[in-house]
């Protein structure tokens, strides 16, 4: 029977303290690895949460979707006499993936992020959607603010940590780590996101106002509060169309701003316009904007989605016509990952409107790169990919208020799916980001002057685990290889003293080679898996 052991995250958390960290960013004390491949933990919980172990990932992010766990969820008619703050009320069925899922997490160590999501059953959500509107896109039309607080009132209750279903003799896990919806900006999940004669004036803002404080206040009621649970909000695209119609996507910055009731200005809205974007329409009332959505100035974080999909993540994007492209001009109202510093400033200027110095921490919950194969519209080559996931977690961890790295997904699906930007292949072979996952590797300098040293940043990402296992320190072998070819020699070794296994050191290399990172799971570790296991190659010229 496999132990039951703390999770990572928190287990690593409560030893911080106690170990040497490494001193050059505090971002490498606070920057956790999520992962998210909602399809591969539900069909497998058990399984693919030992694989995501044995990558050392230490939260996963799960989508809980509304209407996968309402009854009734295609009916326009609310189920008679349904009590939707109670767990047992709801279908167990609709329950049973998610419980899995947090059975697993406990078994195997691994916290969860649960984001708790639309689509909205058909019978949450509004009226006056476009004729012919079906799907998920007509239960993302309107979604009620009320009765998502009754749903999430049910989540809070059923993972508190206490509550026992019928029949069980044991309470399900606690859930400390939430997140209140996913792409808020985005047509396919709040619709509409305009209103007005050519639908320019924002109206999806105003919609995920309403139910972060719903669920806000949900989460409070069942004992989920900032004091004992993480909570963000946002979970943002980070691109946008310059005209967001109704089921387009949203500049995240033009989201962000009337989420606060400000205009492009940052000027606070007052008068019809206010009205329009459900924001006080007047100074009195904007003065109590601040007690009455305490999320926006009170949460944990807030969430982003700091794709660039296939191109370098030093690199700014903006719209050519329809399209996305590489380069300067930066669009200033976007959110990818070299973007972040400005998102930040935003957040902070948008809460100082308000008489609050509240300075949110980003996390980035959703990230990745597309790969052609087996993208057939987008993407970069495989080993391109694998090294700009490392560059572009190098980057993250230099940004001190960047609190996470994330990667989506785990499994590609097979075309004519697309957004490939897993770390394997369809028939599960491993693409070269796998490893480069595992054991990351990034030289921001690869020329240099012979006896000069350069930094070598990266890490072991299970090594957290194996010193939870087996209460033995870790270390990584930095190996080098003379010329293209020849035997592999380590040439230092370092100790990882990171809780989140990171290593940055700087070290002179003795010619023009190549090197890598290897490091070896404990013998005998049955929650780990085995073996020695390597980063990606780096070349480095020395003149």
């Amino acid at each position: 029977m496999i132990r039951r052991i703390l999770p990572l995250a928190a287990a690593l958390l409560s030893v911080a303290a106690l170990l040497s960290l490494a001193g050059s960013a505090t971002a490498s004390v606070t920057q956790e690895s999520i992962f998210q491949d909602d399809n591969q933990l539900k069909a497998n919980p058990n399984g693919t949460m030992q694989t995501l172990r044995d990558l050392g990932v230490q939260r996963v992010r799960v989508n809980l979707t509304w209407d996968t766990v309402a009854p009734s969820p295609n009916s326009s008619r609310r189920p008679k006499n349904f009590n939707a703050i109670d767990p047992a009320a709801y279908p167990a069925g609709g329950w049973a993936p998610y419980d899995a899922i947090v059975r697993a997490g406990e078994t195997y160590g691994v916290g969860i992020d649960f984001t708790i999501n639309g689509p909205a059953p058909f019978w949450a959500a509004g009226s006056g959607a476009p004729r012919g509107t079906t799907g998920d896109f007509r239960a993302a039309w309107q979604p009620s603010a009320r009765e998502f607080g009754y749903f999430v009132r049910a989540v809070g209750t059923r993972y508190s940590g206490s509550y026992r279903p019928r029949g069980s003799s044991t309470a399900f896990p606690r859930v400390s780590f939430w997140s209140i919806w996913n792409e808020p900006n985005y047509g396919f999940d709040i619709a509409p996101q305009g209103i007005g004669a050519h639908q320019s004036i924002p109206n999806s803002p105003h919609i995920y106002r309403t139910l972060v404080d719903a669920a806000w206040s949900s989460l409070r009621t069942t004992g989920h509060s900032t004091r004992t649970d993480r909570i963000l909000f946002g979970e943002v695209t980070p691109h946008g169309e310059n005209a967001f119609g109704v089921f387009s996507d949203m500049k995240p910055l033009v989201f962000l701003r009337s989420l606060y009731c400000v205009d492009s200005g940052y000027h606070e809205l007052r008068g019809s316009l206010a009205v329009a974007e459900g924001c006080p329409a007047t100074a009195a009332g904007s003065r109590s904007f601040r007690v009455q959505n305490p999320a926006l100035f009170s949460a944990s974080g807030f969430a982003d989605h700091p794709y660039e999909e296939a191109s370098p993540p030093n690199e700014p994007t903006h719209l050519c016509g329809t399209k996305l492209c590489v380069g300067p001009p930066s669009d200033p109202d976007f959110a990818d990952l070299p973007q972040v510093p400005r998102l930040e400033q935003t957040l902070d200027r948008l809460n100082g409107i308000y008489g609050s110095r509240t300075r949110l921490p980003v996390w980035s919950t959703e990230y990745g790169f597309r790969t052609k194969p087996p993208d057939p519209n987008l993407g970069v080559s495989q080993s391109a990919a694998a090294l700009y996931m490392n560059w572009a977690e190098y980057l993250s961890y230099r940004q001190t208020r960047l609190y996470s790295y994330s990667q989506y997904q785990l499994l590609d699906s097979p075309p004519p799916a697309s957004f490939d930007t897993g770390l394997e292949n369809p028939n599960g072979s491993h693409k070269p980001g796998y490893d480069a996952y595992r054991v990351p590797l990034f030289l921001p300098t690869t020329s240099t002057r012979a006896g000069r040293k350069i930094e070598i940043w990266g890490g072991v990402r299970p090594a957290g685990y194996a010193w939870l296992d087996t209460g033995m320190a870790q270390s990584a072998e930095i190996e080098f290889q003379h010329g293209s070819s020849g035997p592999w020699q380590t040439i230092d070794t370092v100790s990882i003293t990171n809780p989140r296994g990171y290593i940055d050191v700087h070290l002179a290399l003795p010619a023009s080679g190549n090197m890598r990172l290897a490091w070896s799971y404990p013998a005998g570790d049955r929650l780990l898996g085995s073996g020695t296991v390597y980063s990606r190659t780096v070349s480095v010229t020395v003149r």
